[in-house]
């Protein structure tokens, strides 16, 4: 997992490595300060060599400003590194969440998403600045503290030193408990802001039912349950945080109890006693920033794991040797097609089905509920994978071809209309980005909208909020249908398109779909029969499959499952 993040850290190499530079001077720096003083002490201060004290305390002094100066790059050039590594992992995981399967997203809480793209990588940004430095800096400080001070006395050195490992032990007991509790903390974080993103998505329909004290209860609990989990591993690394703190703390007294009976054995003199010590917090900085860091090394190697998670979820399948799909007529057809949601072992939504849509012509499909209806008009995009069988565009199996290349050829209208929040024209324009301005007015022409969008203050440029929240359904419906027409595919796929609609906004938008069918490929889900009675062929599905098949005036004839639908709306 680390080997495959490292990767991140490739197009910076060069300031990552200025930045590890710097820290190396700093740690340098840092090293003159006692031995500056335990000259100052034994010999500058005694022979009253006031001169060579003050040109060492300006030496000294010139150090500090070079490690200010070093400290600021490290400070502000290190986390520039952190944010573009962010940056970038931001975008691949948006890249590839552009390629997931649909299946992903049934399973998958938006909220959950959104921690994953911001919260988790937050954290692991400060790690990929503070990790590395801190550590490099921490070895680096425990190196050259013991190279420093051996020279002083071995023999002090080796007893201090006998406590790092007692150091790592305990952190290293206590590393799993932290990375399992910071985990859970993650989790519950993501499932928290699900529910907020939920909540206030859902807010219409909670004040329209005055259930705002139910979706108080619901946010109480993530919330209370994430203070509890956080709190979890909050004890965990208090344990962690005070007991290292007594261990620093008691390597002063070791330091005390020690130099003071080497100094008085006459093994050190007072001013290597006094560098000693100064010396020993040179070598307690790391244990503290090693302490301080580990909270932030626990989040941030949580988040890579979850952010890893999503980069190993497969993608879309795509064809190792895809087929152009060019001048694409329309003609679908699914042989002996077999589909269920989730593995093979679930239930069969599709079964063994066949049929063919001629190119040019008009299929509708009805039926009750839960035949597979709308599964039918997923597969032809490949938004579903089918378990068993072929489904062919023109003769050329839908798998042969790349999912761009074969969603270019479709266009869709379904009953859940999502608009983006922006203006009106970015809406249209989703149909061909790079659509001009007279084409997407044509469009909107042909989806009979154009007038209403002219009435706007701000015409084509008026912001839709969030999900088109200031248009109506209508209104809605027709900038999906200009959509498809600035799109203009070869093949129509209408999903309940009007079902969500009054009849009278329904029956002045038939007129537009039945120009936008015009000269296409089309299949139309419906359970409203009126609207597809000009149909070229209608097909009946249960939950067996195709029960009848024909046009309306033969199904009619056939007194069977559509005359029983058909006459039960009219009755």
């Amino acid at each position: 997992m680390l080997k495959r993040f490292i990767r991140y850290y490739k197009p910076y190499r060069l300031m990552f490595t200025l930045d590890m530079l710097a820290c190396v001077l700093i740690a340098a720096c840092d090293m003159f300060y006692p031995m500056i003083t335990k000259n100052i002490i034994n010999e500058y201060v005694p022979q009253r060599q006031i001169k060579l004290m003050l040109i060492w305390c300006g030496a000294l002094l010139l150090v500090y400003l070079i490690k200010y100066a070093l400290s600021y790059f490290v400070s502000y050039y290190g986390h520039i590194v952190g944010l573009k590594m962010q940056a970038d992992m931001r975008r691949d995981l948006f890249e590839h969440l552009q390629k997931l399967p649909f299946s992903f997203f049934d399973k998958s809480k938006t909220g959950s998403l959104m921690s994953r793209m911001v919260s988790d990588l937050n954290e692991i940004s400060e790690l990929c600045h503070h990790g590395p430095e801190d550590l490099f800096l921490t070895v680096l400080m425990f190196i050259g503290s013991f190279f420093v001070l051996l020279p002083i006395s071995w023999e002090l050195t080796v007893i201090v030193f006998a406590f790092v490992p007692l150091i790592l032990f305990f952190a290293s007991m206590l590393r799993v408990r932290m990375k399992n509790a910071s985990r859970r903390s993650r989790e519950q974080i993501a499932e928290l802001n699900a529910n907020i993103e939920t909540a206030i998505s859902g807010v219409r329909v909670s004040r329209a039912y005055t259930a705002e004290n139910h979706e108080l209860e619901k946010f109480d609990k993530e919330n209370r349950l994430f203070a509890d989990i956080r709190g979890r591993f909050l004890k965990v690394f208090a344990i962690f945080h005070s007991t290292m703190t007594f261990f620093s703390d008691s390597l002063y007294v070791v330091v005390l109890v020690a130099g003071g009976s080497f100094f008085y054995f006459g093994k050190i003199d007072v001013g290597e006693f006094t560098a000693y010590l100064l010396y020993i917090s040179l070598f307690l900085a790391p244990i503290r920033k090693f302490v301080n860091m580990f909270e932030q090394m626990q989040d941030g190697m949580t988040g890579i794991k979850r952010f890893m998670d999503i980069l190993d979820i497969p993608a879309e399948p795509q064809p190792d040797k895809p087929v152009s799909l060019d001048n694409v007529k329309g003609e679908i057809e699914f042989k002996n097609v077999s589909f269920s949601y989730g593995n093979h072992n679930s239930k069969q939504v599709i079964e063994n089905l066949s049929l063919k849509i001629p190119y040019g012509k008009t299929v509708a499909l009805v039926g009750p509920s839960g035949g597979g209806k709308t599964t039918l008009c997923n597969i032809i995009p490949r938004f579903y994978e089918i378990s068993s069988g072929e489904v062919t565009i023109d003769g050329v199996d839908i798998k042969d071809v790349t999912t761009y290349d074969l969603r270019q050829n479709i266009g869709i209208v379904s009953q859940d209309v999502f608009l983006f929040n922006g203006t009106v024209r970015e809406n249209i324009a989703y149909g061909k980005l790079d659509a001009t301005d007279e084409e997407i007015a044509e469009a909107a022409k042909k989806a009979n909208i154009y007038d209403f969008i002219m009435g706007l203050e701000n015409g084509f440029d008026t912001n839709v909020g969030e999900r088109g929240v200031t248009l109506s359904g209508g209104q809605k419906q027709r900038i999906s249908i200009a959509r498809v027409f600035l799109k203009n595919p070869a093949i129509l796929i209408l999903d309940e398109a009007t079902s969500a609609l009054d009849n009278a906004t329904e029956v002045a938008i038939q007129s537009s779909l039945e120009e936008l069918s015009r000269g296409r490929t089309v299949l139309v889900v419906a359970h409203r029969l009126s609207t597809i009675k000009n149909a070229d062929e209608i097909v009946v599905i249960t939950h067996r499959g195709i029960e009848e098949q024909g046009s309306h005036e033969e199904l009619i004839k056939r007194n069977g499952i559509y005359k029983g639908l058909y006459e039960y709306q009219f009755r």
